[in-house]
């Protein structure tokens, strides 16, 4: 009789992921799911659905306007890099989150000072990273 495979031995050629870098996987999934919702919501902005006459894209500040934008491509190229768990992915978020913090930190003129969105922000790369280094502990070295 065999014993039970421990998530640090090998099927069929591969590592079985281990408990955190499961709960990684979900994390970046669910970041990805926020990161598509969040990226589709400028997009809608900038092409004007679901706004009246008077809220029209071209109406606000080329600041809010560039911004808009800026978050409309980096939020849907984050969340594809964080659903497929790549590197770069995880980069290009952390640049989002970043920046939407800085935005809201030090020019609260461009989007109104959502001073909820800095510390929702901030916890979530606080998650991030406290998941990641526990992922890493349990690859054997």
């Amino acid at each position: 009789m065999s014993a039970p495979i421990t998530a640090a031995e090998s099927i069929g050629g591969q590592t079985a992921p281990g408990l955190w870098t499961g709960r990684l996987v979900w994390f970046l999934r669910a970041m990805a799911a926020l990161s598509m919702l969040k990226g589709l919501y400028h997009w809608a902005v900038v092409v004007g659905i679901g706004a009246g006459a008077t809220s029209a894209f071209e109406s606000n500040s080329t600041a809010w306007q560039a911004a808009t934008i800026f978050f409309a491509v980096i939020d849907l190229v984050a969340a594809v890099g964080l659903w497929l768990a790549a590197v770069w992915g995880g980069v290009v978020w952390l640049t989002a989150a970043i920046s939407m913090t800085a935005l809201e930190l030090f020019f609260p003129e461009i989007y109104g000072g959502g001073f909820l969105i800095m510390p929702a922000e901030l916890a979530m790369i606080a998650a991030y990273v406290a998941l990641s280094v526990m992922a890493a502990r349990e690859r054997p070295e």
